[in-house]
């Protein structure tokens, strides 16, 4: 974390006395280690299921299941990410981010392992069921560094954290299919994947917990004796004990005490003023949904290009989406840390590259949307994650993490059914209907800005 002015005179005071300064810099160091192998999960967590992931429709046909049973599958797997995300995220607030993300990684790692002894339908649909309920170690890593860093500099360590889940999940889908090739390959497959998590349970076993916990202590205390305001005492302390990285007594609490504290956390937020915010993420995560949902079709129909064609375009923006994940940190700067502002201008440039595409007469310009639509969608990603936790605040931000998945799970399930109405009337119909959403969220955004510029640098970060 960079200090202020204010801290820099503070931490120049520490190192005259000596042994308080050693303690106020062990503090970014231990932050940034942790960081950097928060990365390695996330590159982790998604090449471990890119590997399976693209294999199992072929997999549950191969079984005999029809196409009707294989659809309500997958239904029921996004149903239960829907009613799980929210209570997942709201507990590793209560329990801590620690053994919350070593019971999602190894829960998960069990899901797999079933997943790889699948002989019949019933038994991949029950594998599916504790991926489904706890695969969310990625919503509460992004909760962990939402904890570990500053206002300031979240948006870039998210960004980064989201160009190295990306590069895994690019990767995953060249080695699955390679390993697919071979006799058993999906169950092979599988029992990679299961590894990887319990190699990433590992890892997050192995971090620095009892140094992190240490550091932090010794930072609030050092701040409490140099006279800091209250404000700034009390938002530490919520994140050194959000941080997962304390031990504490909430993990072996009753059950039913710990599912009470999830319960109240969940009804605060629902009564917060973050309505506007999630509604614009709902919104625009069903623009963008309906964008892709019938990409390989649209294009063959439209211009006759084959499915390979369209697999490479989609690679293709993958990684300029890696590549936008390590912009983040200039493009923030640009904009003096206004994610508001950020987030509104990549919401309208969204909409016009969609509109672009809906529009485009030659294929030069679907590739040219897809170029910058990568860009202006990783950006808005960001920054609406950043400002659900800028707005509903550093102490609940699994809940809100949380919620923010539940909200985009909801867009998942509804957008293929838009999508099919959408293209019973036109190609473009799916496209055509994500640029009237987007304006929608635009409008709203354009409502609300007033609000949040009243608020001043306390939600926009502005300072």
């Amino acid at each position: 974390r960079r200090p202020g002015a204010a801290g820099r005179m503070e931490e120049g005071a520490e190192e005259e006395e000596g042994g308080g300064g050693r303690r106020a810099a062990a503090s970014p160091a231990t932050s940034a280690r942790f960081v950097r192998c928060l990365y390695a999960v996330g590159f982790l967590d998604l090449f471990g299921v890119s590997l399976v992931v693209p294999l199992m429709n072929l997999h549950i046909k191969s079984l005999g299941a029809s196409h009707t049973v294989a659809g309500i599958i997958g239904s029921l797997y996004g149903v239960m990410q829907l009613f799980s995300s929210t209570f997942v995220g709201c507990w590793s607030d209560v329990v801590g981010r620690r053994y919350s993300l070593l019971a999602c990684i190894f829960l998960s790692a069990l899901g797999y392992f079933l997943l790889g002894n699948s002989t019949t339908v019933f038994l991949f649909a029950i594998s599916r069921v504790p991926v489904g309920i706890f695969k969310h170690t990625l919503s509460i890593s992004k909760a962990l560094l939402s904890d570990l860093v500053s206002e300031r500099d979240r948006p870039l360590v998210m960004g980064h954290f989201n160009a190295a889940s990306s590069v895994g999940f690019i990767l995953g889908p060249v080695v699955g299919g390679y390993l697919a090739e071979f006799e058993g390959g999906f169950y092979q497959t599988s029992f990679i994947c299961a590894s990887i998590f319990l190699l990433n349970g590992g890892l997050v076993w192995m971090l620095p917990w009892s140094e992190e916990n240490t550091s932090n202590r010794d930072h609030y205390q050092d701040k409490r004796t140099n006279s800091f305001s209250a404000k700034s005492n009390h938002d530490l302390h919520l994140k050194s004990a959000s941080s997962g990285a304390v031990t504490n007594s909430s993990v072996f609490q009753s059950p039913w005490i710990q599912v009470a504290t999830v319960l109240k956390k969940i009804k605060g937020i629902a009564c917060s003023n973050l309505w506007d915010v999630l509604l614009v993420r709902f919104l625009m995560s069903v623009a963008i949904l309906l964008y892709y949902s019938n990409f390989t079709l649209a294009l063959e129909e439209r211009f006759g290009m084959k499915p390979l064609f369209a697999g490479y375009l989609t690679s293709y923006s993958s990684a300029l989406g890696v590549l936008a994940g390590c912009l983040l940190g200039p493009i923030t700067r640009l904009y003096g840390h206004n994610t508001y502002r950020l987030l509104l201008h990549s919401s309208t440039f969204t909409c016009m590259l969609v509109l672009l595409y809906a529009s485009a007469l030659r294929i030069w310009m679907v590739i040219l949307s897809s170029t910058f639509l990568a860009f202006s969608t990783t950006i808005g990603r960001t920054c609406i994650i950043d400002l659900e936790l800028t707005v509903g605040g550093n102490e609940a931000s699994g809940t809100l993490l949380g919620v923010g998945q539940s909200v985009t799970s909801v867009g998942r399930i509804i957008a293929p059914l838009l999508a099919g109405i959408a293209q019973e009337f036109s190609p473009c119909g799916p496209p055509s209907l994500a640029v009237g959403l987007a304006l929608v969220a635009i409008v709203i955004m354009h409502a609300n800005k007033q609000k949040y510029h009243s608020h001043g640098s306390g939600n926009l970060k502005s300072q």
